[in-house]
């Protein structure tokens, strides 16, 4: 298992700054996903990783060794690309071991060890098959054998399973993340999909424009994000401004009561509460406002409601079977408890 490191990593192109001095560190055995949209430098850092691509600045360290003149074949980082690339004119078996046959090592351990990879990703037997009679799926899972079996220090996957349908992208998730488990192996993996990273990883690194903007476990990016355009990126654009005084946040609706008050400065703030985490309630209640609906879409197992908040767009979950028409006004909690403050932007 191996420790990453990235220290002040940058990559120009020309004027154009695709990483920005990025800082971070990777466990030992721990899947961290680079999280964010297209252009932000996410899959330009896995290349400064494996050493596709070489920075402009700063440092990669495997186990506080640089790497940075260490050639790609040799850092023992091996990627995993969103198409497959598998060898058209070999079996599966020799697609699995052309990374041991280049290693010259043995044709009986090379069978054995392929045959573990094969087990390893629920692909028992397959050695004879053509990769043209593959599956999508199968074919994904070959080119993550391929990279196993030469038993890397690092795993990198460049968006892996953006070419599958939605349930085999589940299915290879499950996967993904249980052979990752079991081999204890460093990982890093590209994705542009929330839900991906967040049941894949360990920790997320999310980035916008070439910067770093958050790197925590999933959950803080749900309950305590560190900016609006964070919480935006993680599907929350429920906002409301303020000013904290103590224990409440002063808004034009009136006092809201927080659970936090420790954690943020007194002062002008925004606070945010995830859509889910919106409660119907009868007017009365603690933290209770009233909003007006401006739609409502049947979402199978709950109501997504577009709610008007004092001249701020809201949206909340509703039992399935709630009925509403626009216009109504709907009596909505704010839990003290699932409030989060933002600063003012």
């Amino acid at each position: 298992m191996t420790q990453v490191v990235l220290q002040d990593l940058s990559r120009h192109f020309g004027d154009v700054i695709a990483v920005d001095r990025l800082n971070l560190a990777i466990n030992s055995g721990e899947m961290v996903a680079f999280l964010g949209p297209s252009g932000c430098g996410k899959t330009t850092t896995l290349r400064m990783i494996t050493g596709l691509l070489l920075p402009t600045a700063g440092d990669v360290l495997f186990d506080g060794q640089s790497i940075i003149t260490v050639p790609t074949e040799k850092r023992g980082a091996v990627m995993v690309f969103q198409k497959h690339l598998l060898f058209p004119t070999m079996n599966v078996g020799q697609n699995v071991g052309f990374g041991l046959k280049m290693q010259g090592i043995s044709k009986s351990d090379i069978e054995a060890r392929v045959k573990e990879m094969l087990a390893l990703v629920r692909l028992p037997g397959f050695e004879s098959r053509q990769a043209h009679e593959l599956s999508g799926g199968q074919q994904q899972r070959i080119a993550l054998a391929r990279a196993l079996v030469i038993r890397p220090r690092v795993l990198l996957l460049d968006e892996p399973l953006a070419n599958l349908d939605a349930n085999l992208r589940l299915e290879m998730r499950e996967l993904i993340r249980t052979i990752q488990q079991e081999l204890g192996i460093t990982s890093i993996f590209v994705t542009h999909d929330q839900e991906e990273a967040v049941m894949l990883a360990d920790r997320v690194a999310l980035m916008f424009d070439g910067l770093l903007q958050q790197y925590d476990p999933p959950r803080a990016f749900y309950d305590r994000p560190r900016t609006a355009r964070v919480a935006q990126f993680f599907r929350n654009d429920n906002f409301l401004a303020g000013v904290k005084r103590g224990h409440a946040v002063e808004t034009t609706l009136g006092s809201l009561t927080i659970g936090q008050a420790e954690a943020h400065p007194d002062g002008p703030v925004r606070l945010t509460v995830r859509p889910e985490e919106v409660q119907l309630a009868a007017s009365g209640s603690d933290n209770c406002l009233n909003a007006v609906v401006q739609s409502s879409l049947y979402m199978g197992t709950y109501t997504q409601l577009h709610l008007d908040l004092a001249g701020a767009s809201w949206r909340a979950h509703g039992p399935a079977d709630l009925e509403v028409q626009p216009g109504q006004t709907l009596p909505i909690r704010l839990p003290a408890g699932r409030i989060w403050l933002l600063p003012k932007e």
